[in-house]
């Protein structure tokens, strides 16, 4: 059985062509390699984020995964718009992905993503560096499989 995965990078400079993304390629990467199938990612203006979501989850993916707009800048309002489409939080992935960022570098505690289940999609925010992004992904990567089998109504 396939499983589907969608990647959205929050960013209004890439969105906007003045910066190259470097984090949604590692992440779409990192899906493929687990056999999830993962179109190129879905680049959009911090001001999108919020309209953004429910489109993408609308295609049911079993996993979402944005990179982006989840510090604490004016423009940054990934953890908002992600809380609202959300059915319920994993608070723990987000909390370990700060305490594992935080031991390399202490910005990482500034970082407001959530995590949570919307409907049958697994929903994570990753900061916008490849590093917090790599440390989500190891956080993730541990727990990914059993989160789907438990969604897909798998024993404990």
């Amino acid at each position: 059985m396939s499983r589907s995965a969608c990647v959205i990078v929050v960013s209004t400079r890439a969105a906007n062509g003045h910066y190259a993304d470097r984090t949604g390629p590692v992440i779409r990467e990192w899906l493929l390699e687990r056999g999830f199938e993962a179109p190129e990612p879905i680049i959009v203006a911090d001001a999108d984020v919020a309209s953004t979501l429910p489109q993408v989850l609308a295609e049911h993916p079993d996993v979402l995964l944005t990179t982006g707009g989840t510090g604490v800048s004016p423009d940054d309002r990934t953890p908002e718009a992600t809380l609202s489409v959300l059915d319920a939080e994993l608070p723990g992935l987000s909390e370990e992905l700060r305490r594992l960022g935080a031991e390399k570098t202490p910005t990482a505690l500034l970082s407001r993503g959530r995590a949570g289940i919307a409907g049958r999609t697994v929903v994570m925010n990753l900061p916008g560096s490849t590093g917090g992004v790599r440390d989500g992904l190891e956080v993730l990567g541990g727990v990914l499989d059993h989160l789907l089998d438990q969604l897909a109504g798998g024993d404990h």
